[in-house]
């Protein structure tokens, strides 16, 4: 089956009254006194945030601005998958395909389809212009519930369908989290269609202690990033790679569980001081929220870390494609452009001046500009 069908999200209202009860009859824990965010997301603020989203956060509203967007579905390899698509009316724009990752959404990207099809009204140069494609990953969100399986090595040829269904024969590719991988990969499946690719991580690019060069600023701080990933944030991931269907009950019946899980990944790691709304707009992320809940989809993107555990630890393959990394100062780690550049065709390696891990939705504005430069000569 190869039919691309157009998909407006139109949420019964009985799964938002459903919503609503349950955060009405949330039962909440307790807390040790004066532990902040280092025990977890704090007990205070959840509640609040919970508040919110109960009594003043509009999903209608949300739910319109995201049908704003031309979505669509089309089944590859067994799963329908949903994506946005958006064409530039500029004559030669790159096709240019936009990847989330985990616990992110298309909702990382909405700010910067429009700079990107449409530079000018934007105060950019038109023959910057992109057709932009941003679907979402088998088993999260409006893609629905995968039973497994799924993996970078699975998700890039059937994102090459995705691209050859809409016309697209060279096209250009950007990830974030799980979404770098995939557009890495996709560079290995598809060298002679893919352009170049440009990422904010490359996990495999890190150090150690050992391997690092402890008198580089960058390398030092690597390694800083590494040690606390380990031993302070990396708890989800190791819970995700080993016990997802245990975590999916909790999350999947639980609003606030859902929310805890996600929201505290956008503290821990994002260019925040305080809360995560330092960082990112609380309505967004509380759509990105909505989009695992009102699909169930907790325990099928927690399994892309069970399906993929095997892999985690091994030498990348060499890429021959042009690779352009932005690094973002306040990520949860740092690649090396060294180590990256064992295994990479490394063209442009930027330091961004803010930011953190969900990159586009923290600062799209320096994504877009990144963007823009990094592919200018691969159209």
């Amino acid at each position: 089956m190869t039919n691309i069908r157009p998909f407006r999200i139109d949420v019964p209202q009985a799964q938002l009254d459903d919503l609503h009860h349950r955060l009405d009859n949330t039962r909440w824990p307790d807390e040790a006194p004066g532990v902040g965010w280092s025990h977890g997301i704090p007990l205070d603020y959840t509640r609040e945030l919970a508040a919110y989203w109960r009594g003043r956060y509009d999903w209608r509203a949300e739910e319109a601005r995201l049908n704003g967007f031309p979505q669509f579905r089309t089944e590859i390899d067994g799963h329908d998958v949903h994506f946005v698509h958006v064409r530039s009316a500029v004559p030669g724009a790159l096709p240019l395909l936009l990847t989330h990752g985990w616990p992110g959404s298309i909702v990382e990207f909405l700010d910067v389809i429009g700079p990107l099809t449409d530079p000018a009204a934007h105060g950019g140069d038109p023959a910057d212009a992109f057709h932009v494609v941003v679907p979402t990953l088998p088993g999260f969100g409006l893609s629905g519930p995968t039973p497994g399986g799924w993996s970078a090595k699975r998700v890039a040829p059937a994102w090459a369908e995705l691209m050859r269904r809409l016309g697209y024969d060279r096209f250009a590719a950007h990830g974030s989290d799980f979404g770098a991988a995939v557009a890495r990969e996709l560079g290995l499946v598809a060298p002679e269609r893919v352009a170049a690719i440009h990422v904010t991580q490359i996990f495999s690019a890190g150090v150690t202690a050992e391997t690092a060069d402890m008198s580089d600023p960058a390398e030092r701080r690597a390694v800083e990033q590494g040690y606390r990933y380990e031993y302070e944030l990396g708890a989800y991931g190791m819970l995700q790679a080993s016990r997802p269907q245990t975590l999916a009950y909790a999350l999947t019946d639980s609003p606030v569980g859902q929310l805890a899980w996600i929201v505290e990944r956008f503290k821990d790691w994002t260019d925040s001081t305080d809360a995560p709304e330092d960082a990112v707009d609380r309505d967004a992320m509380l759509t990105n929220v909505m989009l695992y809940w009102l699909n169930a989809t907790a325990g099928s993107s927690a399994r892309y870390y069970r399906d993929g555990a095997d892999s985690w630890g091994e030498p990348d393959p060499p890429s021959t494609v042009p690779t352009a990394v932005a690094v973002a100062p306040h990520d949860i780690g740092s690649p090396v452009r060294r180590v990256a550049e064992q295994t990479n065709n490394i063209v442009r390696w930027t330091v961004l001046e803010r930011g953190g891990h969900f990159t586009a939705m923290e600062e799209p504005d320096l994504v877009v500009a990144d963007l823009r430069a990094a592919l200018r000569g691969y159209r």
